[in-house]
């Protein structure tokens, strides 16, 4: 999981965050780029820890659905199958399009998903559909608890830094 991680994952969640930044940068002036930068270190964080997570969530389901329990190929599954995520998550600064690829990236990564569960987790044809449905609805709730508490971290952090600067200058 760790090289997985470490040479897949976050090069591409890397990508994505910088085209993140951009389009916050490009609206800085009704963001700043404090906000933009806080948002580019979250997005990183958050998709670091929903691969990890999920991956451990792949896994411990794989009995339920007849598959193998293999943490490293539940960690393959989780990061080749979001490759069509991540790749369209770096057009997001894009207005409109980039909305309209995330989405798009979104559907072919479930398609991926499906694609990869029989072979890298031996899961049988008719578990495949049922998997994949428990497994969004699964990342889903990651991504929404793990997305309000970082998100509450970082904006506590800027509210705390930004009344810190005003009271000193």
């Amino acid at each position: 999981m760790k090289g997985v991680l470490t040479s897949y994952v976050i090069p591409l969640s890397l990508l994505s965050a910088i085209a993140s930044f951009l389009k916050f940068f490009v609206f800085s002036s009704i963001f700043g780029i404090a906000y933009a930068l806080a948002y580019t270190v979250f997005a990183i964080i958050v998709t670091i820890l929903v691969f990890i997570i999920a991956t451990y969530v792949i896994d411990a389901l794989a009995t339920n659905f007849k598959s193998e329990k293999d943490l490293n190929k539940s960690a393959q599954l989780v990061a080749y199958s979001g490759t069509a995520g991540y790749v369209a998550a770096i057009f997001s600064f894009i207005p409109v399009l980039g909305g309209l690829l995330s989405i798009a990236g979104a559907i072919y990564s479930i398609y991926l998903f499906y694609l990869g569960v029989g072979p890298l987790k031996k899961t049988p044809d008719d578990q495949k559909v049922i998997y994949i449905v428990v497994y969004i609805i699964v990342s889903w709730v990651i991504y929404m608890v793990l997305f309000s508490v970082v998100a509450g971290v970082i904006l506590t952090s800027l509210i705390s830094g930004a009344a810190t600067m005003s009271m000193l200058g």
